[in-house]
C-alpha cells in the first residue's frame, strides 16, 4: 500500500523539467558519492538560466534560488545515495519542474524495510514538531556529539531557512517485498 508523509504532491500540467538518473550498475551509488555536488551545481545553473539577469530584482532572486537549488539537490542526492538499497536495480532519479512561482523537487531510490521504518518515525517527529524547536534543538545536539555520525540538518534547512514544503510517497516493490522506493518531494517558493 502507498503511503504519503507531509504535503506530497505530484507534478501535473508541467512541460518545463529536467531528470538526471544514476545507473547502480557498473559504479556502485556509493562511489558516486562524491559527484553529488558536481550535479547539484549543474542543476542549479542550468535552472538559473531560466531567470533573466537583466534587472536588479532578478538578479537578487537568481543568486537565490541558484543557492536554494544547491543546496537542496545536493542534500537530497547525498540522502537518497546513502540510503539507497544496494541490492536494488533501478536507478536514482532527481527531477526538477518549473513553474511560474516554484520549483518542484522528486527525487526517488529503493531502500530496505528495515531503514525506512526509523525514516518514517523521522518523517512524523519532523512534520508534527514546531519548527523552530526542532532546529534549534538539532543545532544543539549536533554541537554535543563528538562523533559527527549524523547531522540531521538537511531537512529542517529546507524547511526553516528556504521555505520549503516536503512530502514523501512510499510505495511497495512487488518484485521485492524487502524493498520500498521512495520518493521525496520538496517545493520551494520563488
Amino acid at each position: 500500500m502507498t503511503k504519503l508523509f507531509g504535503k506530497y504532491t505530484d507534478a501535473t500540467d508541467c512541460q518545463e523539467y529536467l531528470t538526471l538518473k544514476f545507473s547502480p550498475h557498473q559504479f556502485s551509488i556509493k562511489d558516486r558519492w562524491r559527484n553529488n555536488g558536481l550535479s547539484a551545481d549543474f542543476l542549479a545553473d542550468y535552472w538559473t538560466t531560466f531567470f533573466p539577469a537583466k534587472d536588479p530584482s532578478s538578479l537578487r532572486k537568481q543568486a537565490h534560488v541558484k543557492n536554494a537549488l544547491s543546496y537542496i539537490a545536493n542534500e537530497l542526492l547525498e540522502n537518497t545515495m546513502k540510503f539507497h538499497c544496494e541490492k536494488s536495480e533501478k536507478p536514482i532519479s532527481i527531477t526538477l519542474y518549473l513553474f511560474p512561482d516554484k520549483l518542484l523537487f522528486y527525487v526517488t531510490n529503493c531502500a530496505e524495510l528495515s531503514v525506512l521504518h526509523r525514516f518514517q518515525d523521522y518523517i512524523t517527529m519532523l512534520l508534527a514538531g514546531d519548527l523552530e524547536q526542532l532546529y534549534l534543538g538539532q543545532l544543539e545536539a549536533n554541537a554535543k556529539d563528538d562523533t559527527h555520525s549524523t547531522s540531521r540538518m538537511g531537512y529542517l534547512t529546507m524547511m526553516h531557512d528556504y521555505e520549503a514544503e516536503l512530502g514523501w510517497k512510499f510505495e511497495p516493490s512487488p518484485e521485492h517485498p524487502e524493498q520500498q522506493q521512495v520518493t521525496t518531494m520538496v517545493l520551494l517558493p520563488i
